[in-house]
C-alpha cells in the first residue's frame, strides 16, 4: 500500500515538474539600459493556481514609468468622443407665433421692436444657445495613444494586477468555476481577459456572458480605459507577444512623423 501511495505521488510530482517551464524570449529591440522584467505563467484549467514557468516582459512596454497626465489624456478623450450633446435651443425664426409686428413703429411712445419672438422678450429665441447634435470629438496624438497604453500596462504590472496565462481554456462553461477561480487567485471583482484573436475558447464565451464584470477582449481592442476600468488583467502567452510586437514596431519605426501627419486635425 506504501508502495502504491509513493509511486503515485512520484507520479503526480513528474507530472507538474513536466508542465513547468521557462519561456526563453529574444526580445525583439532590446533596452540597453533597462532589465527585463520575469513574470510567472498560470494555468485556468484547475481552480488551484499553477505555476508553469516564467516569460520576460519588455521593460519599454511593461515596466516603463507611468506617466498619469498621458493616462488621463487617453481616458478624456475615450469619454469624449462618443458623447453627443442633445442640448438645443431654438432661434426667433424656430420659436412659434411671433409673424405680426405688435405694435407701429411710431406714434405710441413705446420701444421698436418687430417680433414678439425676438431675443429680448420673454418666450422669445435664444442667441448663441446649444445646437444638437454636439459632438466633442478630437483625434489624440498617435504619441500620446501609444505612450497611454505603455504606461497603463506599466502600472498593471507594478501594482500586481497584471496576470499571464497559458491560454483562456476552460475545463467547464459554467459561470461558477470561473467566480471560485477569480475569488481564489484573489484578481478582484473586475477581471479583463485578452487573447490575440478575436474568436475566444467556446467555455470561457459561455463562462463570462452571465457575469458582467468579467470580460473579454481581443488585442487589437486593447484601450486605456478598458484596463482602469477592470481591476486585474489576464493576458494570454500569445497576446503578450502581440502587444509587444506592435508597440515596439511602433516605437522604434522611422516613418512615424509622416504616419502620424493623417491624424492630425486640420
Amino acid at each position: 500500500m506504501a508502495v502504491k501511495i509513493m509511486s503515485k505521488t512520484i507520479t503526480d510530482l513528474s507530472m507538474r515538474v513536466s508542465r513547468c517551464f521557462f519561456v526563453p524570449t529574444k526580445l525583439a529591440f532590446p533596452a540597453k539600459f533597462k532589465v527585463p522584467r520575469q513574470v510567472w505563467i498560470s494555468n485556468m484549467d484547475t481552480v488551484e493556481e499553477e505555476k508553469l514557468g516564467l516569460i520576460d516582459l519588455h521593460p519599454e512596454v511593461f515596466a516603463e514609468r507611468p506617466r498619469v497626465d498621458i493616462i488621463h489624456e487617453n481616458v478624456r478623450w475615450q469619454q469624449l468622443y462618443r458623447y453627443v450633446s442633445y442640448a438645443h435651443t431654438k432661434t426667433r425664426e424656430e420659436v412659434r407665433g411671433g409673424g405680426k409686428k405688435p405694435r407701429p413703429q411710431k406714434g405710441s411712445g413705446r420701444a421698436r421692436h418687430g417680433s414678439i419672438r425676438s431675443p429680448i422678450w420673454k418666450g422669445g429665441g435664444v442667441v448663441h444657445g446649444p445646437r444638437s447634435p454636439t459632438t466633442y470629438f478630437y483625434m489624440l496624438g498617435f504619441s500620446s495613444r501609444l505612450n497611454g497604453l505603455r504606461s497603463t500596462l506599466s502600472a498593471k504590472f507594478a501594482q500586481d494586477d497584471l496576470q499571464v496565462v497559458e491560454s483562456l481554456n476552460l475545463p467547464t462553461d459554467d459561470p461558477s468555476y470561473l467566480e471560485k477561480l477569480v475569488e481564489e487567485r484573489g484578481w478582484g471583482p473586475a477581471v479583463l481577459f485578452v487573447d490575440d484573436s478575436d474568436i475566444m475558447p467556446l467555455n470561457i464565451t459561455a463562462a463570462t456572458d452571465a457575469i458582467g464584470h468579467y470580460n473579454l477582449m481581443p488585442v487589437y481592442g486593447l484601450n486605456v480605459h478598458s484596463m482602469l476600468k477592470h481591476q486585474t488583467l489576464v493576458l494570454t502567452l500569445a497576446a503578450i507577444k502581440r502587444i509587444e510586437e506592435r508597440i515596439l514596431f511602433h516605437l522604434n519605426r522611422n516613418d512615424a512623423c509622416d504616419v502620424g501627419a493623417k491624424f492630425k486635425m486640420t
